[in-house]
């Protein structure tokens, strides 16, 4: 086992990118990666596409990032999977998001291997993380009841290696309304109830409605129509209408209770599409935020609003902080910079150190 140098991180990393990795087709990196690992002497479980390895012994910690990427847009100037590199910058699909989390992880894991500490650790690197399934959602929960309760998580995620101790989650909600099926012609003289009309004003209601107080780094939670639905000919009212409701949602309020306060501001009727990603909220004080920022002393504590991996971690102290920009991710020509990745080893590496002296 050895320590990882420079230009081997670098290239682990420009590896990674190299393969094609989308959602639901991780195969060919998981099986990578393994060998790569139990190549540098590490000892790896495989559950599905989940890369699971341990090292070290002290205080338990737990990284984890994921390796699959959305499909590549359009705008690309080059190649998604053609990994080049100009002036320090790393172009590819999944350079930034969140390959540059993982090939730092993986080499912050192997300090410790080759160390045998100061932490005990386990490396989670995951599929399907953009689409959410057979990724951590499985994996963490196998991690937790085969005994391994870690004092701290961090998911590697691009957020310029600033810490989120907050994450907003996610609930999708259906607002269906109902009215008079019936000729558009005798509508005004029978005074049918327009389902279209209904849905408008349940719409204009939610617009000023609000949801419980400010969360202090999260702000409040947000209900956004996404997608909107009725009627099925030009001349018929429509009997039925229905919208998808985006909620990005804050800590104050538990998932039930907003579905209800939803009810109880419309006419239609709620139904419930999702409402498992629950928002995730980690105490500043927490051991595992300190040694973060003991790691990085200029990193700035914050809330995101974009899901991540973070929201399967319920029980545990847990952050998200990883190398890169998050406006890079999912966009045409994706980049991540050299420095950035190996500043990356460097924070989690020095985290583990600290976590050692803290928790």
């Amino acid at each position: 086992m050895a320590q990882l140098e420079p230009q081997q991180i670098l290239a682990l990393h420009r590896q990674l990118v190299g393969i094609q990795s989308l959602s639901h087709h991780e195969g060919a990196i998981a099986d990578w990666i393994q060998q790569y690992l139990e190549g540098h002497g590490a000892t790896v479980e495989r559950l599905g596409d989940n890369i699971i390895a341990r090292a070290g012994s002290g205080p338990r910690l737990l990284m984890n990032s994921h390796f699959d990427t959305v499909p590549p847009g359009d705008g690309w100037t080059r190649g998604p999977w053609d990994v080049t590199v100009d002036d320090g910058h790393v172009f590819g699909l999944g350079s930034n998001d969140a390959k540059a989390s993982v090939a730092a992880m993986i080499a912050a894991f192997l300090c410790v291997a080759d160390n045998g500490g100061p932490c005990e650790v386990v490396l989670l690197l995951v599929p399907e993380e953009e689409t959410g399934g057979q990724g951590a959602e499985i994996a963490w929960p196998h991690i937790r009841d085969a005994g391994f309760v870690p004092s701290g998580v961090i998911v590697g995620e691009p957020t310029n290696l600033d810490i989120a101790i907050a994450q907003k989650g996610l609930m999708i909600l259906e607002l269906v309304t109902h009215g008079d099926g019936g000729h558009s012609a005798h509508a005004a003289a029978l005074g049918s109830r327009n389902a279209i009309r209904e849905l408008a004003r349940d719409l204009v209601a939610l617009e000023t409605f609000t949801l419980g107080d400010n969360h202090p780094l999260l702000g409040s939670t947000s209900i956004e129509p996404t997608i909107a639905e009725g009627g099925i000919a030009k001349n018929k009212v429509p009997d039925v209408a229905q919208c998808t409701l985006d909620l990005r949602t804050v800590p104050d309020l538990t998932h039930d209770e907003i579905i209800e306060r939803v009810s109880a501001a419309v006419t239609g009727d709620i139904r419930v599409s999702s409402s498992r990603l629950v928002p995730r909220a980690c105490d500043p004080e927490a051991p595992v935020v300190l040694a973060a920022r003991e790691a990085r002393p200029s990193a700035e504590l914050f809330g995101s609003r974009t899901l991540s991996d973070l929201v399967y971690f319920d029980g545990v102290d847990a952050i998200k902080c990883g190398p890169g920009r998050t406006e890079r991710s999912h966009q045409p020509d994706e980049y991540v910079l050299e420095s950035e990745i190996l500043e990356g080893a460097q924070f989690y590496s020095r985290w583990i150190e600290q976590f050692a002296k803290i928790g």
